[in-house]
């Protein structure tokens, strides 16, 4: 380790013999080094690195006669617009009464209708549907996705499906009306 050499070199000793001059002490840090590079190894084996965040997602099969059938009841369905505009409806779309089905609402109001819905309805019933129109961004995708977990939306209770001509024609339509660009 280190040493420190504080006698002074070939000194006489006896009566009448002046005291030497005491050299300055020297300090060898080589093993200081050492023990540097040691430390540095130790904590980089003995880190570890940071964690992915992916959310695990059920992907849908592949097979056409195995869809799922969901309850009228049960069934909400968000369409993603332009501009970060969120669309929704309950059930299936009537042709019939669709100023009343077709509603418009923000991300920021979109988890009070989420969590309402979950607690109206019976969980086994329980589906959300997305659906992501082409001028929607990958972004607006993945923050309904996040709504989904923070609303505690059990994985199963939620799919993304492509959207219908119907649909894409009521977005449409909407953001015509409203100048949404």
């Amino acid at each position: 380790m280190a040493e420190m050499n504080t006698a002074p070199e070939k000194a006489k000793k006896g009566p009448g013999v002046k005291k030497g001059k005491k050299l300055s002490t020297k300090v060898d840090l080589t093993p200081m080094v050492d023990l540097g590079f040691l430390l540095i190894t130790f904590f980089v084996f003995t880190t570890t690195m940071s964690q992915s965040t992916a959310m695990n997602m059920n992907e849908p099969k592949d097979d056409k006669n195995a869809e799922m059938k969901v309850k009228e009841s049960g069934a909400m369905t968000i369409l993603l617009g332009k501009q970060d505009q969120v669309y929704y409806y309950y059930g299936n779309l009537d042709s019939t009464r669709l100023n009343e089905q077709f509603q418009h609402t923000n991300f920021k109001d979109i988890r009070d209708l989420i969590v309402k819905k979950k607690k109206e309805t019976n969980i086994d019933d329980l589906m959300y549907i997305i659906k992501s129109s082409d001028e929607s961004t990958f972004r607006n995708a993945i923050n309904i996705l996040d709504e989904m977990s923070i609303s505690a939306v059990p994985p199963g209770h939620y799919a993304e499906v492509p959207m219908s001509k119907l649909e894409q024609t009521l977005i449409h339509d909407y953001e015509t009306a409203n100048d949404i660009k």
